[in-house]
């Protein structure tokens, strides 16, 4: 099995990587991972002294495409990831509250695997692969904690507060004799990762450089004519042979025209198929995915390399707002008031360009930045997309004031967290037909300027941020001013 190589064993440690030149992750980072859940458990008085308490969690499976024999292309359930790095499915792992020792649960396979899929690993090349302190198949989790008279298993249940679904925790046969619970792990594990740990860190900056320089090949590709889907898949390309890099972490958002107003464009019926037309802005999302670990930048440039006049207006509002957030953003900073700061600064340049009127005050109080920015700020960002620890109990609740209601976190910023920046400006029919319709928001909307940006589409400019201690780091490395931009696509 050609993926064994992939395990190397250095002076610093063993490591997995996808061939040479590819970023070598170590695996003490999932070891560490453990030990700070663990550590951060032995926090709570029910679980601090208990020398048999274990964490039990279960990993991804398989997954057919409907009722035929074509599995969709594995992807690992991302706290299993954080906790074991395993990359295979029918997986389960458990760790030792007390100890920190970690025990993988292989599946057992039968012979003929070998004849279909490739070599029938042992518990033991496992071992190696993931360095763990032991691994045994999944039909011996019963006789396993039996053996260590756990006192109770940890099991991960937890409520995503992006897509609203529910985590469903471990279960195996005779899981029933055990004294389980199901509701302290899930927030512990979520708010770990949260903060990233150094080598987390170096991971997610090598997959957001990937990323960075695959939408610089599309820069340099995209011309009109071309369909939106070729775009994507010079990304796709250059990510993969390049970066070894197999998934993307999202589906690929390559708006063009009026698309880009379209947020989440690329899905199922609008598949980034339309042909890319000469004067055009395009808005592309797109980020690579490495070893689980998530990057998600957006570019937005006109199609043929030359800002029109409009188009450089747009997207010198949008770009001045991005600015202003990495100038403020530090630890201790709220992020309510980083959207806030954001929007503000939209609405000012708007109002300059003379699409509005009034005083930007007034205008967020009836919600006109929601108008043109309908999404939050930004995100947190991780092993998901939109990754964990937004709104856990304890900390600040979704905002309710228009224009704020889809934020994705409203937290003070720590050093460590990983966050997108990502201000917009869109011009959506449907939401400014309502807001002229509405009295209190149509008398700040110019109308006659607003409609030359009907089929504008939109600007969207999204870095991938890392708070530190005095301020924060950027590591989407893309060309941003207009002038870079222009000098990029036409040298």
């Amino acid at each position: 099995m050609a993926a064994k190589t992939m395990t190397t064993t250095t002076a610093n440690g063993a490591t997995i990587d996808m061939g040479p030149g590819t970023h070598a992750v170590p695996l003490s980072l999932f070891r560490d991972n453990r030990l700070r859940v663990c550590n951060a458990l032995k926090n709570i008085p029910s679980i601090g002294n208990d020398k048999k308490a274990f964490v039990l969690l279960q990993g991804g499976d398989s997954i057919h495409l409907y009722n035929t024999d074509v599995e969709y292309v594995f992807r690992q359930e991302p706290f299993f990831t954080y906790f074991f790095g395993v990359r295979e499915p029918g997986f389960y792992g458990a760790v030792n509250v007390s100890t920190g020792k970690a025990t993988l649960f292989a599946p057992r396979l039968p012979a003929e695997y070998a004849t279909w899929m490739g070599t029938l690993w042992t518990p033991d090349d496992f071992k190696a692969r993931y360095n763990v302190d032991e691994v045994r198949f999944v039909d011996d989790l019963d006789a396993f904690f039996t053996e260590h008279e756990a006192s109770q298993l940890l099991l991960l249940k937890g409520r995503n507060s992006d897509s609203h679904l529910v985590i469903q925790p471990a279960s195996f046969d005779g899981i029933d004799k055990y004294n389980t619970n199901d509701s302290i792990l899930y927030p512990v594990a979520a708010e770990c990762r949260v903060i990233k740990s150094p080598a987390e860190i170096e991971v997610l900056r090598y997959v957001a450089k990937v990323s960075s320089d695959a939408h610089k090949v599309v820069m340099k590709t995209i011309k009109p004519g071309m369909k939106e889907y070729e775009c994507e898949s010079h990304f796709l390309h250059h990510a993969y042979a390049v970066g070894g890099c197999r998934h993307a972490s999202y589906t690929c958002i390559c708006g063009s025209g009026r698309n880009g107003s379209i947020l989440h464009y690329g899905h199922a019926a609008a598949p980034n198929d339309k042909v890319i037309n000469d004067g055009e802005i395009a808005l592309f999302d797109m980020g690579a995915n490495y070893f689980g670990y998530a990057a998600d930048i957006t570019c937005s440039y006109p199609v043929n390399g030359k800002f029109t006049d409009d188009q450089r207006f747009i997207y010198k509002a949008v770009l001045a707002a991005c600015q202003a957030v990495h100038n403020a953003a530090k630890p201790g900073v709220n992020w309510v008031a980083m959207h806030d700061l954001a929007n503000r600064v939209l609405l000012t340049k708007l109002k300059e360009g003379g699409l509005l009127q009034g005083e930007v005050d007034d205008m967020m109080k009836v919600g006109i930045n929601g108008i043109f920015q309908p999404h939050g700020l930004g995100h947190f960002l991780g092993l998901d997309v939109h990754d964990v620890g937004g709104y856990l109990e304890g900390h600040p609740e979704r905002p309710t004031l228009q224009g704020f209601t889809s934020l994705r976190f409203a937290r003070d910023l720590k050093a460590g967290m990983y966050v997108t920046i990502e201000p917009g400006c869109y011009f959506i029919k449907h939401l400014l037909d309502e807001a002229f319709k509405n009295p209190e928001k149509s008398k700040f909307l110019v109308a006659d300027k607003i409609k030359r940006f009907e089929n504008f589409g939109g600007v969207r400019i999204e870095d991938d941020v890392l708070i530190t201690e005095t301020g924060c780091e950027n590591f989407a490395i893309v060309p941003r001013t207009v002038e870079e931009i222009e000098a990029w696509m036409t040298s």
